[in-house]
Parts: structure tokens; sequence; C-alpha cells
């Protein structure tokens, strides 16, 4: 089975970038999605991005959409999800998720099976 492992939070200003990672460990993402969600203080886990890794399509969250983007980087099975004009409402613990889901459940949390550990990011003002 995969393992995803996350890496790449930290602290950071209000307006700063961040680019997280999520290395397959144990097998590769093959015919997998990978997704990333984020849980805030006191709030639910939520969807933030989303691809396929065999085939096209990305999916994004409403508040993160313009201001993120998520891509492979085949030469070493991550996926790498770039964040700019960071704000501090992106201050959450973000994990990796690794998947089959369809079109209509890529956002869907329960639509994925493995998961990393988290990597927090804390967006200071």
């Amino acid at each position: 089975q995969v393992q995803p492992v996350e890496s790449g939070g930290g602290l950071v200003q209000t307006g700063d970038s961040l680019r997280l990672s999520c290395a397959a460990s144990g097998s590769t993402f093959g015919s997998y999605a990978v997704a990333w969600f984020r849980q805030a203080p006191g709030k639910e886990r939520e969807f933030v991005a989303s691809i396929r890794w065999s085939g096209g399509g990305t999916w994004y969250a409403t508040s993160v959409k313009g201001r993120s983007s998520i891509s492979k980087d085949r030469a070493n099975s991550a996926v790498i999800l770039q964040m700019n004009s960071l704000k501090s409402e992106d201050t959450a613990v973000y994990y990796c998720a690794v998947g089959r889901p369809i079109a209509s459940t890529m956002q869907n949390e329960a639509a994925y099976y493995y998961w990393g550990q988290g990597t927090q990011v804390t967006v200071s003002s």
C-alpha cells in the first residue's frame, strides 16, 4: 500500500508563499488520486485541492482557487501544493490523502483511504 508523507510546512507571514510536498512511500501513486485537506483549530477538516496521478484533472476549493496550484513531480514521485498570497485563515494542519475517487467525489474526505500524518502551516500577520 502507498503511504503519503508530507513535508514543507512552517511559519510564514501573510502574503508569503509556501510549497508543500506529498511523497509516496511504500509504493507509487500509480492509478490513485492525491488530495490535500486541512484542519484548522476547532474546525472540521476541509478539502483544499486534488489531482489524478495518472491522467488529467485538478480540483480546488473555492477558498484557495486562483492562488494555489497542485501538480505532479514525477521525478520524485510527489505531489506539490504551491500556495501563494497566504492568509491567516490558511493556518491549519495540512494532510495529504490518497484514494480512488470518481470525479464527483474528488473533494470528499471519505473517498480517500491512505492519509499522511500532517504538516503544520502557520500564517502570521
